[in-house]
């Protein structure tokens, strides 16, 4: 009897260690097809990425938390954008076409699902089509080039034969600066990184230190110095006029404008150069060179001659003789294609005591929606669109803008100089936004993009971190610290509380751009 009470005991326990082994099995198994779900990365040269190949995901992506509840179709405001969930998103869709707008980039993600970004470019949103180009949309033709500012390089007709700044100068339209698509951009920019510099001289004007250098095929750029850490935050207790100009915040406020799908800044890549051999070996500006000296530990520095910080107690220094630089592509001489340079409505006073006359009038919107050019066209929402990108990169030194003279008023704003944004992380600068909370318009299809990059899929951060791992000085440090990709996504999620509040309050907040595109779809 012992012996049977023993051996039903035994067998008792083998039933339950065989349940409890099938039970771990069962969990493994879900566990291993979660993790499929994860997106893989892969590395890419600079040309090759730049035209869409995945590169190197250096953080990955985390899970994020929705929103608990939204309260009279606006959601309730917090730290960070991670926990907005789809309903947000589709708060400003006001159309079934909208919502099979957005619903077409499904597919097209789980196809390219080992890169974000890759996705957001495949996106419906992200390949919108423009109206017929006409002769006059372009901003420059060949027999241009060739009679009046180019004749030195002996192009032929064949386009062959154009080196690629040329090809991307020929590619500038009414509507955009470049095509996000032409293979021409990424080859300028894989040579403005790679290309031996053949002169570097100052540029006159401005109020800090710029280089314009040149290339062996009469390409040129414009070199800004790295001039403080990546980690480095702008001191509380300087305005934003006296605030360092920064060659990473170039290089980034270059992608940014690209995510957005803007493509309104030149393109921008980033490059160690060596100080004696790249600059001072080679300069013919004599009074660059004149500010030329050795630290006392050993460093090659120069400060070149400038309102801002050009002089020894602020110098532009090697280590000993490499230097971080930014390399911002030239735009066509003037004497192609004259730019007319614009005031901004909302232009800061520059002064430690006075206010601009929009920080002292609430209804200071109504005059400007009244004064051409903001009076008709797209003008205004194409300034919001600007101020949008200023506000998520922190820019409070927007005092003008440029645009291309041929196009006259029915034309892109040229999205430039960009160096003193990314200053802080820590604090978002509200009054940046005031133009779209005044006068409550943006583009349906900027405003629907900004949503898509709200959402865990095409995350800001995220497309962000992977598109600037593709630059060549990522592999030094990342061009921006956790802390400014995490304050890009609080800072749009403040974009949209605003767009949201508008729509709350306003009627004719939308400037519908996608009618005519949304028949395709």
């Amino acid at each position: 009897m012992v012996r049977q009470g023993v051996g039903r005991l035994y067998l008792i326990l083998a039933c339950l260690s065989l349940a409890l082994h099938l039970f771990l099995v069962l969990f493994c198994l879900s566990v291993l097809q979660t993790s499929c779900l994860l997106q893989p990365t892969s590395s890419s040269s600079i040309s090759s990425s730049l035209s869409g190949a995945a590169p190197h995901d250096r953080q990955g992506s985390s899970s994020h938390k929705p929103l608990p509840g939204h309260q009279n179709g606006v959601t309730a405001r917090s730290a960070h954008i991670d926990h907005r969930d789809k309903a947000s998103f589709d708060m400003a869709v006001e159309t079934g076409k909208d919502r099979k707008l957005i619903g077409a980039g499904t597919a097209t993600k789980m196809a390219h699902g080992h890169s974000k970004l890759e996705a957001l470019f495949s996106h419906p949103l992200y390949n919108l089509p423009w109206p017929p180009l006409l002769e006059d949309d372009w901003l420059l033709k060949l027999n241009d080039s060739k009679e009046e500012g180019y004749d030195q390089a002996n192009w032929t007709s064949s386009t062959e034969t154009h080196p690629p700044w040329l090809s991307y100068h020929l590619g500038i339209t009414r509507w955009e600066l470049y095509d996000r698509k032409d293979p021409n951009v990424a080859e300028v920019i894989q040579q403005m990184a790679t290309q031996p510099i053949l002169s570097a001289v100052q540029k006159s004007g401005g109020t800090q230190l710029k280089l314009i250098v040149s290339f062996p095929n009469y390409g040129q750029a414009l070199l800004k110095p790295m001039r403080q850490g990546r980690d480095a935050e702008t001191d509380v207790n300087l305005f934003y006029f006296s605030d360092f100009e920064r060659h990473n915040a170039e290089i980034a406020a270059f992608h940014l404008d690209r995510v957005l799908g803007f493509n309104r800044i030149p393109p921008v890549v980033g490059r160690l150069i060596n100080v004696t051999a790249e600059i001072r070996g080679i300069t013919t500006d004599h009074k660059l060179s004149r500010t030329f000296y050795t630290s006392p530990v050993g460093n090659v520095c120069f400060h070149g001659q400038c309102e801002y910080y050009c002089t020894t107690e602020s110098p532009v220094c090697g280590r000993p003789q490499v230097l971080e630089v930014s390399l911002a592509s030239m735009l066509p001489d003037l004497s192609l294609a004259p730019r007319r340079t614009w005031r901004s409505p909302w232009r800061r006073s520059y002064s430690r005591t006075k206010l601009a006359p929009w920080e002292k009038n609430p209804d200071y919107c109504v005059k400007v929606k009244e004064t051409p050019p903001y009076s008709e066209g797209t003008r205004l929402v194409d300034f919001i669109d600007m101020v949008v990108l200023d506000f998520l990169m922190s820019n409070m030194d927007r005092h003008h803008y440029e645009t291309f003279e041929k196009f006259g008023n029915e034309t892109f704003l040229l999205h430039l100089d960009n160096g003193r944004a990314f200053g802080r992380h820590s604090v978002d600068e509200p009054s940046i936004l005031v133009p779209l909370r005044m006068c409550c318009r943006i583009r349906r299809s900027t405003l629907m993009r900004l949503r898509l990059l709200s959402l865990p899929g095409h995350r800001l951060s995220d497309v962000m971190r992977e598109s600037l791992s593709r630059d060549p000085l990522d592999t030094v440090a990342p061009l921006l610290s956790e802390p400014h990709l995490t304050a890009l996504d609080r800072r749009l999620a403040t974009v949209l509380q605003a767009v949201n509040s508008c729509m709350g309050h306003h009627d004719n907040v939308i400037h519908d751009d996608l009618e005519e595109n949304m028949s395709a779809y």
